[in-house]
């Protein structure tokens, strides 16, 4: 400390000598040790605030780990075999699966089981987890901290955001209350509570890393608080918390690789969220979602360039659906979208994400640049309808495991497709069919079973007509390269 003092009282002198003048050396000289005092009152201050970092964990431990469960999960359906190679670094989540009853390589195939974590948000027994935890499990057991056991019951869940719902049949539970994540800022303190490795009622801290991370080919609905906060396998769908104990995010998935587990970048969903997905759950049973009707993108610093913008922000319109809100609002493919009701679009999953969670009837209105001019389109926001989930699911279910989008001009432009018409890969998902035969975004599709494709609808009827029993040809053009790909759906 010292040192420090020393150094700061040397710089300022120096400061001071460069500025002094031989005729008012008396002068000076008092408006040195001012200045002296000054920096000693000033490096006070910052030892002082320096104490605030030294943050004690221990309320918000007795607090938070009572209402922090152990799920233990198991399938009939699923089994060792689910879980691919034991080197399988491209799970999205926290390889979740990778530990289970029975090594690989048995020649019977047992029932699967594994071991995740969930936070409890209510005294008669509400869990909030991840989907991917519950998801297909026949059999669902949470655990106290305490050691008492409950049977589990899903009574809700939604893959867009990969939450679940699970109940237990007890009263006066400890519980912890969904803080309002919109609040939270960067370099903010946060714990990470859960059972890594089936260690029960562990507690990491670190900071919040960042927000609104998207972009990330983890769920379609992607607004994830990033933390340095360490997150192990069997974290799945615990509680990432502030100082005074407020669940703020539900932790899902980190960034690993084959040599190590843990690197210091975690992802979880927004509290916010979550408690829009609960609220519809216990409401409505099921997660509806607002709908406007159009395919987007974020522009980027070459989508700028093209459409002649000042600043890298917005969602570009890809394409409108006929007969949609935004169709009948008038908004056309390749308008910008900046704001919705005043609101700044920083990229597609800000818009994407917030209009998520709006229920039919609500009326925006967007902030548009369309050839170089802003106009203001209000419309209604309607509930996304069943028949285009089923329709937008096929490539999910195919396991072909893209997502694609019209090739507009615009578009075309900024991504090297002059004078072509096709369909464009926005989205790979890691681990899938196209992404083992090499597929990769930004690739144009130009036919599929030797049918053109122009438009995406025209892409999923072709997909759909497939034959189960046939594989599906694509034929490919990646940058200079024109290619037929040959691909199994099943």
């Amino acid at each position: 400390m010292l040192k420090k003092f020393s150094y700061i009282i040397k710089g300022s002198l120096i400061f001071t000598c460069l500025a002094l003048s031989t005729v008012s050396f008396t002068n000076s000289y008092f408006q040195n040790q001012t200045e002296i005092a000054q920096t000693s009152i000033a490096e006070k201050q910052l030892i002082d605030k320096s104490q605030d970092i030294k943050v004690d964990f221990r309320e918000v431990a007795k607090k938070a780990i009572p209402a922090v469960v152990s799920i233990k999960v198991q399938s009939k359906k699923k089994s060792a075999s689910f879980l691919g190679s034991e080197d399988d670094s491209e799970d999205p989540f926290d390889n979740f699966w990778k530990y289970f009853s029975k090594p690989r390589g048995s020649k019977s195939e047992p029932a699967f089981s594994g071991q995740a974590s969930g936070v409890i948000v209510s005294a008669d027994g509400y869990v909030i987890t991840n989907n991917h935890v519950v998801n297909e499990m026949d059999n669902i057991v949470v655990q106290m901290s305490d050691g008492r056991e409950f049977p589990g019951k899903v009574i809700g869940q939604d893959k867009n955001s990969d939450l679940a719902l699970v109940k237990i049949e007890a009263n006066d539970l400890p519980y912890l209350k969904l803080g309002n994540s919109d609040e939270l800022e960067v370099g903010q303190w946060v714990a990470a509570i859960g059972n890594p490795f089936g260690l029960q009622g562990t507690l990491t801290h670190g900071v919040v890393s960042a927000k609104g991370r998207n972009n990330l080919d983890i769920v379609p609905s992607e607004d994830f608080i990033q933390t340095d906060a360490s997150i192990n396998s069997g974290n799945s769908g615990g509680p990432l918390v502030t100082l005074s104990g407020e669940v703020i995010g539900i932790n899902t998935a980190i960034a690993t690789n084959s040599s190590s587990g843990n690197m210091g970048i975690g992802f979880a969903i927004p509290s916010n969220m979550a408690r829009y997905v609960m609220k519809e759950i216990l409401d409505h049973g099921k997660v509806s979602r607002g709908y406007l009707g159009v395919s987007l993108q974020s522009i980027d610093y070459n989508l700028a360039k093209a459409f002649d913008l000042k600043k890298i922000e917005g969602a570009l319109v890809t394409s409108v659906v006929s007969g949609s809100p935004a169709d009948k609002a008038g908004i056309k493919a390749e308008d910008i979208i900046i704001k919705y009701n005043d609101r700044p679009v920083d990229n597609a999953a800000t818009l994407r994400n917030s209009v998520y969670m709006m229920h039919t009837g609500t009326k925006i209105n967007l902030t548009i640049l369309r050839d170089g001019k802003t106009i203001q389109v209000p419309l209604e926001i309607k509930d996304f309808p069943e028949d285009l989930v089923k329709h937008a699911s096929i490539i999910e279910n195919s396991q072909l495991g893209i997502e694609v989008d019209t090739l507009t001009p615009e578009l075309g432009q900024a991504l090297g497709y002059t004078n072509t018409k096709g369909v464009v890969i926005t989205k790979v998902q890691p681990g899938s069919a196209a992404a083992l035969v090499g597929l990769k975004k930004g690739a144009l599709i130009l036919s599929v079973n030797r049918k053109k494709v122009e438009t995406k609808e025209q892409f999923f009827a072709a997909l759909k007509e497939t034959a189960k029993d046939r594989p599906a040809l694509l034929q490919i053009k990646q940058g200079d390269i024109n290619a037929y790909i040959s691909i199994q759906l099943e």
